[in-house]
């Protein structure tokens, strides 16, 4: 496969040849280059470096049956494209996979995966997620494809679809990193859906057209989320939940890790719990999302609790009004007493704050309104 368009036909070739994420593969097409790599499989010569008997067996029966051509025909009929390291739309940061980078990505829909790729984050979690998990996930994720990101995800049922639509829904840009032939959606379920993120976004995938997922491509396509993304979100998650893998994944490559906090009494959130024990950080919005993986000065809102009266009032007023009971009257040397003035003092702020609405008088004493224990909205302050 000598010539121009060589390394594509050879990168195809191997798709068909060696699994996603080999990485005595991936040593192989490093050390000796493509064409030397796709040569010895064709010519059925000596098995390369690291490959047992049996195993070098099973490769020169594959290489038997790949046609990288045909491959790539049916690609294009099916708007289908093959993208490859060194290319103008191969996403970089890949390459931090290092020998388990992917040979190349089959890439289905129209935008530029390089440019996508860099401003983009990963939403992962539970298949059978709860409620609150599908909320979660679509809330976050409509909230960061309406600030600008692309949201990144495994295209599966549960906290991926959530995600997806989310994204979707915004009018936003998502990503669905398959562990089959991207001309053939997996779960059959998320046809439509999968159809639509193509349309709108991008589907992306290792395998070439046709090919079928197994239990160990799922694991291995949780790598090229994490790698892909500036940081991985993880939405409910059992012990053993296959969105740990991308996590733990997007730790070792030294991206975010981020987790979306639920129920202590909930098993789907206990492998989220175990991330937020370690290292990952606790998330709840997009803002805090963004203001993690994003570029310096895109801060979250500051998070603050419902403003009382007594928050608007000075110093002064607000500890006589702090001076009086919960319920009840007290007299003005009472409250005096309590409030650490003197009781001419304390009376001249009981008026001030009779006239804001946040007392009352009863006979010889005095007692709070319910203005002034009720939450109130930022406002001006009183005057």
């Amino acid at each position: 496969m000598d010539g121009p368009g060589g390394e594509l036909l050879g990168r195809v070739f191997l798709t068909r040849v060696i699994e996603p994420g080999d990485e005595t593969g991936g040593r192989w097409v490093r050390e000796l280059g493509v064409d030397a790599v796709v040569r010895r499989l064709r010519e059925r010569g000596e098995p390369l470096p690291g490959a047992s008997g049996k195993r070098w067996a099973g490769l020169l029966a594959r290489a038997e049956r790949a046609e990288p051509r045909g491959d790539l025909a049916a690609a294009r009929d099916a708007g289908v494209r093959f993208v490859g390291p060194g290319t103008p739309q191969w996403p970089g940061q890949l390459d931090d996979l290092g020998d388990a980078r992917p040979l190349g990505l089959w890439v289905r829909g129209g935008a530029d995966l390089r440019m996508w790729a860099l401003r983009s984050v990963a939403v992962v979690g539970a298949r059978a997620c709860t409620e609150y998990g599908a909320h979660m996930a679509a809330t976050l994720s409509a909230g960061l494809a309406e600030r600008g990101w692309v949201v990144v995800s495994g295209g599966a049922y549960g906290v991926d679809g959530a995600a997806h639509r989310g994204a979707l829904g915004a009018g936003g840009a998502t990503i669905a990193v398959l562990a089959c032939g991207v001309d053939r959606p997996y779960p059959r379920g998320h046809t439509g859906l999968i159809d639509r993120i193509a349309e709108q976004g991008l589907v992306v995938g290792e395998l070439p057209p046709g090919d079928h997922p197994t239990p160990s491509r799922f694991v291995l396509r949780n790598r090229v989320i994490a790698a892909l993304t500036r940081g991985t979100v993880v939405v409910e998650a059992a012990h053993r939940s296959g969105s740990l893998v991308t996590a733990r994944a997007a730790r070792r490559l030294g991206r975010h890790t981020m987790g979306v906090p639920g129920p202590a009494t909930s098993g789907l959130s206990a492998g989220v719990h175990e991330l937020l024990r370690q290292d990952a950080v606790l998330v709840t919005d997009a803002d805090e999302v963004v203001e993690l993986v994003g570029d310096m000065g895109e801060l979250a809102p500051e998070r603050r609790g419902p403003v009382l009266p007594r928050d608007l009032l000075d110093p002064a007023g607000q500890q006589v009004l702090a001076a009086l009971p919960g319920r009840g009257t007290a007299r003005p040397e009472e409250i005096a007493l309590a409030a650490q003035t003197t009781p001419d003092d304390a009376n001249a702020r009981l008026y001030e704050l009779r006239a804001l609405g946040y007392v009352e008088r009863h006979d010889d004493g005095w007692k709070l309104t319910r203005q002034a224990v009720i939450p109130v909205r930022d406002g001006p302050e009183p005057r």
